[in-house]
């Protein structure tokens, strides 16, 4: 009795550990015959309130019998335990690996009292450890659900993205630490693929609900997978009693309530509104205020077909244009959260008390918490080593370029590499860094100073874009070790150029900006200088004009001046 009763301490104390990813990390997916390539394309945002995070690399090594690997949490670097290491792993750079697998995820939390304590693997090393042993996004589901089965898996319900040049899967999971003292059982999970034409999102959210097929599935051709225990555990519970083609992952484990729909499904919503038709019928669902609303679908047929650069797009969103917008103050009862230059962003936490009742803030996939940022592209008629570019950025997506990195790359570009640099350490050489510099100088005259962040950082990618062809047709023509180093140097010359540029639109935004006035540029982006010299009279641009009324409306004539 008393060690149940720790354990279910322990459980709690983990929840709360991790309370910081309830409301963090976004994911979108994009099957191959919904792209304009015919690539597989998923995209992620770890947004992790303070996190310092870089690009990781895990080299490609062969492994002795007995060998043992060290697991230690990936948020909090807690040493959780071993197990025997795979006798071959992978090159894994950020998190694709050289086979071009790719995995994100969004934490949704779900019931408390499923966190397993005594489970030795969590969410972020089970991403790291299936990217070193798997070829295909199968085998990675396989490896995933095989270790935390076998080991137990310690962290709160999670969604994963699981892709590969050919499929794209969509997987969650939760430990069964509620019925630990009764039962060897160790997790409950569904995976479904995402059908090719589709895209799909996940947000911190669960979003499976029934997922039963109709008829039984071939072997090896399998669209939905799931754990044995997945229905009956539910029902043990005494979470569930129906019939199992009725059962719903997320009713019985994660019930979407008014935050998993408006501070999270909201932002899936905005993904689909982008790219498929007929969106509005769901708005009633991303509110999260009637219990009745229609349930939107996990996954939707776009009315295009989607770029790398689209997916980049939808990462960068504020709900523009929806009735989410945290940007537009030209409306009744306006939300000015964004003070005079009308920035997109909220002050976290999400929710905030006034006179005793609780509000809460809009929460877009654009966040200033983002550590890192990707867009991966899997394409599989490329050699591997070149199918799969993986876009990074160091921050957040609307602020920074996504820089090309090859998944054969086989060491970190230095300013990804987090080397002289940490959570409460600032480096000029670092990105993460370099780009909250530069972001956190923006955030606050958003719409005086991102018009200029926006020009460089469009400009760079359009030149990656451009270049890509090119660059891989040189690839091409290299075999072995020299494409693989090949693409390994131009991965790293492209992200030291961008912290270059980096720095010195910092410099430039510090001297066009200072004291709130406008020093005036050429076209070339050179700033002028009068006829004898200095610089040229800055302009005083004042109040943007919605910001203006909204003042006057709230203080009336005090600040009239008077007719002399």
């Amino acid at each position: 009795m008393k060690r149940h009763l720790l354990l279910t301490i322990l459980a709690v104390v983990g929840v709360m550990l991790n309370v910081q990813h309830s409301t963090a990390c976004t994911n979108f997916i994009v099957g191959k015959n919904a792209s304009a390539d015919g690539s597989v394309i998923c995209s992620y945002n770890a947004d992790s309130y303070g996190a310092f995070m870089y690009l990781y690399h895990y080299p490609a090594a062969k492994h002795q019998p007995g060998e043992m690997r060290k697991i230690y949490e990936w948020d909090t670097n807690k040493y959780l335990g071993e197990i025997p290491e795979a006798a071959e792993t992978y090159n894994v750079i950020g998190n694709i690996n050289e086979w071009q697998v790719t995995i994100g995820e969004t934490t949704f939390g779900g019931r408390e009292e499923m966190v397993d304590s005594t489970g030795i693997i969590d969410y972020g090393s089970l991403i790291y450890i299936a990217l070193q042993r798997s070829k295909t996004a199968r085998e990675a589901i396989d490896v995933m659900t095989s270790l935390v089965e076998q080991y137990g898996y310690c962290s709160e319900g999670e969604t994963f993205t699981i892709c590969d040049p050919n499929e794209a899967w969509i997987m969650e999971m939760m430990g069964c630490a509620a019925d630990r003292t009764r039962s060897k059982e160790r997790t409950v999970w569904v995976a479904m693929r995402v059908p090719d034409d589709m895209i799909c999102g996940h947000a911190n959210q669960s979003r499976i609900t029934t997922f039963m097929p109709a008829k039984k599935q071939k072997k090896g051709q399998e669209t939905v997978l799931w754990s044995k225990n997945v229905v009956s555990y539910a029902r043990k519970m005494g979470w569930y009693n129906g019939k199992d083609q009725d059962f719903s992952y997320n009713a019985a484990y994660a019930k979407p309530d008014f935050g998993g729909r408006r501070i999270c499904d909201a932002r899936v919503w905005q993904f689909f509104n982008r790219y498929a038709d007929g969106m509005d019928r769901y708005i009633p669902w991303a509110e999260g205020r009637d219990a009745n609303a229609e349930v939107m679908p996990l996954w939707v047929k776009p009315n295009k077909l989607l770029t790398v650069q689209d997916v980049q797009a939808a990462m960068r969103d504020h709900f523009e244009g929806t009735p989410f917008d945290v940007s537009d103050q030209s409306k009744d009862k306006a939300d000015i959260g964004g003070g005079i230059w009308q920035m997109p962003y909220r002050p976290t936490p999400l929710y905030f008390e006034v006179d005793g009742k609780k509000y809460f803030n809009e929460r877009p996939t654009s966040t200033q918490q983002t550590a890192w940022t990707f867009v991966s592209q899997m394409r599989s008629w490329l050699p591997r080593e070149i199918g799969g570019c993986f876009w990074f950025g160091n921050d957040d997506c609307n602020m920074v370029v996504y820089t090309p990195v090859y998944c054969c790359t086989t060491r970190q570009p230095d300013c990804y590499s987090g080397k002289g640099a940490d959570d409460v350490t600032f480096s000029m050489d670092n990105a993460f860094w370099v780009e909250n510099w530069v972001s956190n100088m923006v955030y606050p005259r958003y719409s005086a100073l991102f018009p200029d962040l926006k020009q460089v950082r469009d400009s760079l990618e359009s030149s990656y874009f451009l270049a890509q062809k090119g660059i891989e047709e040189i690839a091409q023509s290299k075999e072995g070790a020299d494409r693989v180093s090949f693409l390994t140097k131009y991965t790293c010359m492209q992200a030291d150029n961008m912290i270059k540029r980096w720095r010195k639109l910092a410099t430039f935004l510090i001297v066009r900006h200072n004291d709130m006035a406008v020093r005036p540029v050429d076209e070339k982006g050179n700033f002028k200088r009068g006829k004898y010299g200095f610089g040229e009279t800055v302009k005083r641009p004042g109040y943007p004009e919605a910001y203006k009324k909204e003042l006057i409306n709230r203080t009336g004539d005090k600040l009239l001046k008077p007719i002399e």
